[in-house]
């Protein structure tokens, strides 16, 4: 089978992994993949050195005509028998070029509870007809862009994404013996809601709960100059380190004692599972598919409320080194039921080979 992805871009994000991963195990079952991606640089690629990745250099409204030229020209050549887009510019853009160029199968995914504002919704709406199958990565997420009236309940399904469990996995690693790690994962942008998680250990600060804790956040973006701002003026740059770009994730994760997730919004939080996988205990905002990635391990807090954040915090850093320990074999054996890549994997070649 001929499969081609095509997602907005290839930076750092759970949503890149996801489709890196898939092109990835398709490939190693023996099918023909190729990745397109509209624009950006390649931060996240597959570990396959022979899946080409295709730029549409679709930069710019001006550049549409010649990112579709482009597409047309390498359905034509490639002929794939299903492709699958990611995010919500791949998925229009996707629609939009089979008026002009034929797909046996056309799939649409979502990664997200919120994909933007009303255009965005009714250029979902408006589309619709264009693909054969769409989904969203969680079952909140699925019901938050069906009231928001992009899908109805007959043409949007609920897929999960899965992880690498081989390469997720809870290992010995070195780390200060002397202080409470707490990892962060994700972009510096509006969603990740990073204002929140400071303003919840200034909380913690102030209450003189946080001596021997240190929050480290790996990720960098376009608020990265502000982020640092309201970390000096809330007084706790002893405390947070921000950590750039990183590609060991995995092994973060394992120098980690906890892990702590502050987003408004999300579709289904790749690191949680990640995090999960790992033996972390969870502390996570209710912000689109935490509750079902969590099931009864971890903390859940409420989106926006530092206080309760905090408190969260608080509990998780007061638990028994017994009771952490417990919650992380149980999170493990959530993750391998629920969000192994395996699963996925069979779940989407399901799709692909269904008439």
């Amino acid at each position: 089978m001929k499969i081609l992805y095509v997602i907005t871009g290839l930076g750092v994000g759970g949503a890149e992994k996801v489709v890196s991963d898939l092109a990835d195990q398709m490939s190693t079952l023996g099918h023909q993949v190729k990745i397109a991606y509209l624009t950006g640089e390649i931060l996240v690629r597959p570990k396959n050195i022979n899946i080409d990745l295709i730029s549409l250099d679709l930069n710019n409204l001006y550049g549409l005509y010649s990112a579709s030229k482009k597409y047309k020209k390498l359905i034509q050549d490639f002929q794939p028998d299903v492709v699958h887009a990611h995010m919500v510019h791949a998925n229009i853009f996707a629609r939009i070029s089979r008026i002009r160029c034929t797909v046996p199968k056309l799939i649409c995914t979502a990664h997200n509870s919120n994909e933007g504002g009303k255009l965005r919704m009714m250029a979902y709406r408006l589309t619709n007809f264009l693909s054969d199958f769409n989904s969203n990565v969680s079952q909140e997420a699925t019901e938050s862009l069906i009231s928001k009236g992009a899908f109805n309940k007959n043409n949007l399904t609920t897929v999960y994404n899965g992880i690498d469990l081989s390469k997720f996995k809870s290992f010995k690693t070195a780390k200060k013996i002397d202080e409470i790690m707490v990892l962060s994962v994700g972009r510096f942008n509006e969603q990740k809601d990073y204002p929140n998680l400071f303003k919840a250990i200034k909380i913690l600060k102030d209450n003189s709960l946080i001596e021997k804790v240190k929050f480290y956040i790996a990720g960098d973006g376009e608020l990265r100059s502000y982020l640092e701002k309201t970390i000096e003026d809330y007084g706790i740059k002893n405390n947070v380190v921000l950590l750039g770009k990183r590609s060991d994730i995995p092994e973060l994760l394992n120098q980690a004692d906890y892990f702590v997730l502050s987003s408004r919004h999300e579709g289904l939080p790749t690191v949680v599972i990640e995090a999960m996988a790992c033996e972390k205990f969870v502390v996570a905002t209710d912000c689109g598919g935490s509750a079902e990635i969590l099931g009864e391990t971890g903390i859940l807090v409420p989106i926006e409320d530092s206080e309760a954040l905090a408190k969260g915090l608080e509990q998780a850093i007061s638990l028994t080194g017994d009771q952490i320990r417990n919650n992380g074999k149980l999170a493990r054996e959530r993750v391998e039921k629920l969000f192994s890549l395996e699963a996925s994997v069979n779940k989407w070649l399901a799709l692909y080979e269904a008439e």
